[in-house]
């Protein structure tokens, strides 16, 4: 049976109007019907006959999906193209998140290094630092983590320029034994 395709404004009327379509072979009659207008609809779309094909296939699964949710007396036609619509924009958002990456060169440069033994230097180097005197601790962060000049931390401190030299370089040799590392490397 042919069923006739109505235009896209206005409600659809005669043996496929929604209030008749009750049972499932119905549905898919009318359903099927309107394929050619949402494939000229997807076609002007995606410009692209092979999207468009899977556009209308994503329109229809969605279709009997929900159609549950089609309100009798509305125009069937409209629901399905407002299907459509909504998916090709849903499409389209998630295209333009997504990077092509068919020869892989993008995801071999998303590589992170492996933060294990960062962590346990890290900690190493907390405990280093936590088994200093305070005024030696004092002035290698003040000079080595902070960049102060020598000049700067000794003011900080209230202390000669000589003595922060001095604590900055037994602070570092202690540091260096600590992480068994060689003099002069911290």
């Amino acid at each position: 049976m042919s069923l006739p395709s109505a235009p896209f404004e206005g409600h659809d009327s005669g043996p496929d109007a929604p209030g008749g379509i009750v049972d499932r072979a119905r549905w898919r009659e009318a359903v099927t019907a309107r394929i050619p207008s949402l494939r000229a609809f997807a076609w002007s779309l995606s410009r692209n006959g092979a999207d468009a094909d899977d556009l209308v296939q994503e329109t229809l699964t969605k279709a009997w999906t929900y159609r549950d949710r089609f309100e009798p007396g509305t125009n069937l036609r409209a629901w399905l193209f407002t299907i459509l619509r909504n998916s090709w924009y849903s499409s389209v958002a998630k295209r333009s998140r997504d990077v092509a990456d068919e020869d892989g060169h993008h995801a071999a440069r998303l590589t992170a290094e492996g933060s294990q033994e960062w962590t346990v230097e890290l900690s190493a180097l907390k405990v280093a630092l936590d088994d200093l005197p305070a005024e030696h601790r004092e002035a290698i962060v003040m000079v080595g983590a902070a960049g102060l000049s020598y000049e700067e931390a000794a003011e900080i401190a209230g202390c000669a320029l000589g003595t922060i030299k001095s604590r900055v370089n037994r602070a570092r040799n202690r540091l260096a034994e600590a992480m068994d590392m060689p003099r002069g490397a911290v």
